[in-house]
């Protein structure tokens, strides 16, 4: 017979003897049995309201062009892969949304790589779109991919990123976006397929197969190698739309051996010929990707292919003070909240965009550029009675003529 004064469980009412944790409230207590079959009812209702969520999924994105006007509030340029971004994020998600139709059409996901040269804006177009959109997005790096089996990081866990962005919601995680950079990175050595292994290139591409296509893949859910012992989560791809970029450096010289940019005669347009050679980007196919080293296989798994305009003079003049994040803006608010107004003259904007194009750096070298003109100055003037600060030619010739930028060689 149990004692008066002995502690029991207010769920079960067994006693403190007969188990193993009493866990005391202000005026109660509970056993870890009665705990653990808490856990699983909240396991139970959470799925079932979450199955319950899934067919109730309304479509609520801006259409295409909306997309784009947002896309052109902070990047310049690159009409053609905006317009291709915004088509493919809108089918997307009417893709998702859809309902089963008596015609038995299926839509199939249109996966987009896209192709240009380093600082045309490539990851910036993927994390402004990311600003946009209702649904989770997650921005890998494939340079740290290996085939399964090989240190680094199997390509499952470019879902843990995806996870890990919407709070391990499954259902939202299956609907999501992933933004693969650097994806030239994994090509594979040579042209013809590997007799050896291939640990990050081809090997990588054979595992991104059935990722891109959709397949129930299982993730660790704080990644593979730390924590072997952890349950997966079991995502499924088949909704998860993937954008690839990369620079494919060097893929100019296959596209002009293809077509040919040499051509002579009298008909031959030269000023045509010349805007053409400076813009090869414009002529890729999945042809020269394969000639780089992805294989076939996953150029499949990728039906569209956009391309990155080369920038010129006037749009990274446009790129420096146009946008709503431009770099003048970052720093005449960098300057702003030490009390100091910044004037920069028209002369250091020319200068800028004339380094930026003879070292061929693209929009990120602007940033670089900048950096060796003002560091002095932010170093100096906080915490002086300086309310004023203008950087003139002379001062940013001199200030660029001492950095370790101005040693690079001209490419």
């Amino acid at each position: 017979m149990a004692k008066a004064n002995q502690l029991t469980c207010s769920f079960c009412g067994r006693s403190r003897d007969e188990v193993k944790i009493l866990i005391a409230g202000q005026q109660s207590h509970i056993c870890e049995n009665c705990v653990e079959h808490a856990q699983e009812i909240i396991a139970q209702e959470v799925t079932v309201k979450k199955e319950g969520d899934k067919g109730n999924f309304k479509l609520n994105v801006r259409k295409p062009i909306e997309i784009k006007k947002f896309l052109d509030e902070y990047i310049i340029g690159q009409d053609d892969a905006k317009k291709i971004l915004s088509v493919a994020v809108y089918n997307h998600f009417k893709r998702v949304a859809q309902k089963p139709q008596a015609d038995d059409v299926e839509i199939e996901k249109s996966n987009i790589i896209m192709v240009g040269e380093t600082g045309t804006g490539k990851t910036l177009l993927a994390k402004t779109i990311a600003r946009l959109l209702n649904v989770p997005f997650a921005i890998v790096d494939a340079t740290v991919f290996t085939e399964a089996g090989y240190v680094g990081e199997d390509v499952e866990s470019m879902l843990t990123r995806l996870l890990q962005n919407c709070d391990y919601d499954v259902t939202a995680a299956e609907r999501g976006i992933v933004y693969v950079d650097e994806i030239d990175k994994i090509a594979r050595k040579g042209d013809n397929p590997s007799i050896t292994r291939d640990v990050s290139g081809e090997g990588v591409q054979q595992g991104l197969l059935k990722m891109l296509e959709g397949t129930e893949a299982l993730v660790p859910p704080q990644g593979g190698r730390k924590h072997p012992e952890q349950k997966m989560i079991k995502v499924d791809t088949k909704n998860i739309l993937f954008i690839c970029g990369g620079a494919f450096d060097g893929i100019d010289k296959v596209i002009a051996r293809r077509i040919n940019t040499n051509a002579i005669g009298f008909s031959v347009n030269k000023d045509e010929q010349e805007n053409a050679r400076k813009n090869l980007l414009q002529f890729i196919n999945a042809q020269d990707l394969k000639s780089f080293g992805l294989i076939p296989e996953l150029l499949g798994r990728l039906p569209v292919v956009t391309h990155l305009e080369p920038l010129d003079a006037g749009i990274l003049r446009s790129i420096l003070t146009e946008p709503k994040n431009s770099l003048l803006k970052q720093y005449h608010r960098l300057f702003e909240l030490e009390g100091i107004e910044l004037i920069i003259e028209e002369e250091v904007l020319d200068f800028m965009v004339g380094k930026a194009m003879e070292y061929k750096l693209g929009a990120r070298g602007l940033r670089s550029i900048c950096e060796s003109i003002l560091t002095d100055a932010m170093f100096e003037l906080p915490g002086t009675d300086t309310k004023k600060f203008i950087v003139t030619l002379d001062y940013a010739e001199q200030k660029f003529s001492k950095s370790k930028l101005s040693s690079l060689k001209v490419a």
